[in-house]
């Protein structure tokens, strides 16, 4: 299936690493040029290379999505590699779970921040050139938590905010030909999930309430986010997409 995004830009925030990182390889694979956006410059220039090497186009950018400035250093670096963004995935973001009662204030602001604001300055700052070009796909990386999770107020709290985010941000930029959807990943096995030390009490709750009896892997999440990203969503917006296996209980 053609996905009509050959040739488009793409910017993909957190994509160093894990579910980030295979949504940019996956969009490079389908032709898209991509920037590669961490906070960790090694490791997006790492992801950049071996999109380059096996035939893509990447750039690799380090990025505080938090900072404003920093961002739209960002965006004008898409803007002269590759004319402008198309694309953009909200994925930034990370969590710092402890109970309410024992949560510093800097651990909410910090998952908070990343997660809403990151996708507030990103989104702000592509999106004039989107509605001049007329054709804009933004995709928002949500979860599962947004039904909740214990240890995880800050972690849920802005992952449920990024749903609004893309119910309003749809409805305002519908008329432009940009449409703007959230992905919800369940339990997705990553090297940043294997490697919690509670990760075989994780993984055993959750295959105990996954229907389909197995987990995620990060192709998952990068073919749903590929998917919206593409032509053949052109009618869907303002949609959140549950990649979770049916599981929704935490």
């Amino acid at each position: 299936m053609d996905l009509g995004i050959s040739g488009k830009a793409a910017l993909v925030t957190g994509s160093g690493r894990g579910i980030g990182a295979e949504v940019a390889r996956m969009l490079a694979q389908e032709g898209a040029r991509v920037v590669i956006s961490d906070i960790d410059l090694a490791a997006a220039q790492q992801v950049a290379g071996e999109i380059n090497a096996s035939g893509g186009q990447a750039i690799a950018v380090r990025c505080d999505v938090c900072d404003r400035d920093a961002v739209a250093g960002m965006v004008e670096q898409a803007a002269s590699a590759f004319g402008g963004v198309d694309i953009l995935v909200n994925n930034a973001g990370f969590n710092k779970d402890r109970y309410l009662t024992k949560m510093d204030e800097s651990e909410w602001d910090a998952v908070v921040d990343t997660i809403l604001k990151g996708a507030f300055h990103c989104s702000r700052a592509v999106l004039p050139g989107m509605m001049a070009r007329k054709w804009g796909r933004i995709v928002n990386i949500a979860s599962r938590s947004v039904f909740g999770n214990p240890g995880q107020t800050n972690y849920s709290t802005a992952k449920l905010g990024l749903v609004g985010f893309t119910r309003a941000l749809s409805l305002e930029q519908a008329k432009f030909g940009i449409t703007v959807n959230a992905i919800a990943p369940g339990f997705i096995e990553t090297e940043l999930m294997r490697a919690n030390p509670t990760y075989e009490t994780l993984r055993d709750n959750a295959l105990a309430k996954n229907p389909v009896g197995f987990l995620g892997v990060p192709e998952d999440i990068a073919s749903s986010v590929a998917f919206m990203a593409s032509e053949r969503a052109r009618y869907i917006t303002g949609v959140t997409l549950y990649v979770t296996g049916g599981r929704f209980s935490s």
